[in-house]
């Protein structure tokens, strides 16, 4: 994949954004795998989500990928349901049929970590798809768990930092943290990538402000990062875990810094904001900082495939430009703004 030219000779990188697949068939189930928190999980499937997840929808998800001209996809966690190994292996697989680990670049999510699992019968599967490019001044990125983020990758005109926030939590819990080592090194990154100028997205599965989600759902160190993100800035965050279209904004000084959320990629959920969807956005520097044209392409029941649907444009400032006032809530606190991007 080739990042693109706008009309003007201006550089557009287009990038795809999922999440939540939860791609899995969960068959040949033991019962010893169920001797923990996944037999939660595993009813919580039975009874429910094997309805709404499902593979037809996801057959029509590459179709439509495979028409667009895009430079880049992020799948922002959640591939799996309940994280047996498995279910890294299919989704492993799919992965292979969706793009290369050069094109794609996947972070994890709270159900690809629902219990402890060791890392080689996991994550390890994906390393291709999560791991920084070679040869990057970020420090070691070592061979496991969560010391493997956050990881590094230069596309285009943009740098894919990506981050965990997944680690196993108490039964009806889906919290996330990202811990304060991953957090020193998010900082160092976030300082050394803003002084090369280029367009930063911060990939994590869940959401770094609290109205998005539920008490039991929430990142517990989200004020930290949010601290962290108000220091060395950065141009737009990715995520998913709400199953559901979000768009907020964190105060950064004058500016704001744009958080898009999506819907599961998989769902077949009545409510058109909860029905599978995803993003594709293209980024492209202006004479102001940057502009995000933003898209939404929508899964139709009736036709069985996606189509695109509503369009708007996100303005970034640059390192010296103007500002974001407009979108930021007037207290200064990060407010969605209720509209589907």
């Amino acid at each position: 994949m080739v990042y693109q030219q706008s009309q003007q000779g201006n550089e557009i990188f287009r990038i795809a954004h999922l999440s939540d697949l939860h791609f899995t068939s969960l068959g040949n189930i033991k019962i010893r795998d169920l001797l923990n928190k996944r037999a939660l999980g595993y009813l919580s499937w039975r009874f429910r989500r094997r309805h709404e997840h499902v593979l037809e929808i996801l057959s029509a998800l590459l179709r439509d990928l495979s028409g667009l001209a895009l430079d880049h996809i992020v799948i922002t966690g959640d591939l799996t349901h309940i994280g047996l190994p498995g279910e890294f292996q299919q989704a492993r697989q799919w992965l292979e049929t969706l793009g290369s680990p050069t094109d794609v670049t996947v972070v994890p999510g709270n159900h690809d970590t629902y219990v402890n699992t060791p890392w080689q019968d996991s994550l390890a599967l994906w390393t291709p798809y999560m791991a920084s490019d070679p040869g990057l001044n970020i420090g070691e990125q070592r061979a496991s768990g969560r010391s493997f983020f956050p990881s590094v990758r230069m596309r285009g005109p943009a740098v894919l930092i990506g981050a965990t926030s997944a680690r196993p939590s108490a039964p009806f819990f889906a919290t996330g943290s990202l811990g304060a080592a991953q957090m020193d090194r998010l900082g160092d990154i976030l300082d050394l990538t803003r002084r090369q100028g280029r367009f930063r997205i911060l990939l994590i599965h869940h959401p770094p402000v609290t109205a998005t989600v539920g008490w039991r759902k929430r990142l517990t160190d989200g004020a930290v990062l949010r601290a962290l993100l108000t220091r060395y800035g950065v141009e737009m965050v990715l995520h998913g875990h709400a199953h559901r279209s979000s768009v907020a904004y964190l105060p950064n000084g004058s500016d704001a810094i744009p958080l898009i959320g999506v819907p599961s990629a998989s769902s077949r959920r009545v409510k058109a904001k909860r029905r599978a969807g995803y993003y594709v956005y293209e980024v492209r520097p202006s004479s102001a900082g940057w502009e995000i044209g933003v898209s939404m392409h929508c899964y139709s029941p009736d036709d069985r495939c996606f189509v695109a649907g509503k369009q708007r444009v996100i303005w970034v400032p640059g390192a010296a430009t103007g500002s974001l006032d407009a979108a930021v809530h007037p207290h200064g606190q990060p407010a969605e703004d209720g509209q589907r991007a």
